[in-house]
């Protein structure tokens, strides 16, 4: 864990509003695993006071990219920065997305701005491993398939794709999915999570999801992250410390 100024490169205007912070941070780059996280500092005022958490979305030799949008002070900071105006940087944090392992395709399945990781998960994947996505959306405005392969594509209001759930979508291709050793790899809003972790039980798919949190710190003080745990050891776990990334069947949605 590190806490390092990295100059900013380049901010890049997607589609749907959604915005590429291209950062220079070596020391990151080299080191960060797929699914986990930065707590950044986005003033060096003290308005906005606290960190904000942010997944990395994709490594280019020494420099990350950062994918969101403006939802607040925040990110509308962020999304102003210019050329060599740095961000304080604390990570990489957290347990990522386990990308070993005996599975011969990467089933990623991404809700909205879920989608922010898997550009950099696609690029880490071992050599033998294919991937597949299923991306999902409101609407057609809300569907991010940036830096996605093999993509499939559901909006609730049919404006796009299927017309339906990510997780319809996925029934929708359930022969498919069930003719390959899969494993399923999955960010998005909870009620998209907690959909998924009833079609992955039901059909004994193996399952990992990152889940979104405030996160005050980001590595376990504050204690202000937590996610109510199946372990009967421990009846919580903490998403900055224990997470982002867990087995969908270690936690309740």
């Amino acid at each position: 864990m590190l806490i390092v100024k990295s100059p900013v490169e380049k901010t890049i205007k997607l589609e749907n509003n959604i915005i590429l912070l291209k950062v220079y941070a070596p020391e990151i780059s080299s080191t960060i695993k797929p699914g986990q996280f930065l707590n950044i500092l986005v003033s060096d005022s003290y308005s906005p006071l606290l960190r904000r958490p942010f997944s990395v979305c994709d490594i280019e030799g020494d420099f990350i990219f950062l994918m969101f949008n403006i939802l607040g002070e925040g990110t509308k900071i962020l999304a102003q920065k210019l050329k060599g105006e740095t961000i304080n940087i604390l990570g990489p944090l957290g347990h990522g997305f386990n990308i070993e392992g005996d599975y011969n395709t990467a089933v990623i399945v991404a809700g909205g701005l879920g989608a922010a990781p898997f550009p950099y998960f696609v690029r880490a994947l071992p050599k033998n491993k294919k991937n597949i996505s299923f991306v999902g959306g409101k609407n057609s405005n809300d569907v991010i398939t940036y830096g996605l392969n093999n993509i499939s594509v559901s909006t609730d209001d049919g404006t796009m794709g299927y017309k339906g759930t990510v997780i319809g979508l996925l029934n929708e291709n359930l022969e498919l999915l069930k003719k390959d050793k899969i494993k399923i790899f999955a960010c998005g809003p909870n009620p998209m999570l907690k959909a998924l972790k009833e079609f992955t039980i039901i059909n004994k798919f193996e399952c990992e999801i990152s889940i979104e949190s405030a996160m005050a710190c980001g590595f376990g003080i504050c204690q202000g992250c937590p996610v109510e745990s199946t372990n009967t050891k421990d009846k919580y776990s903490l998403v900055c410390k224990d997470g982002p990334v867990f087995n969908v069947k270690d936690i309740v949605l």
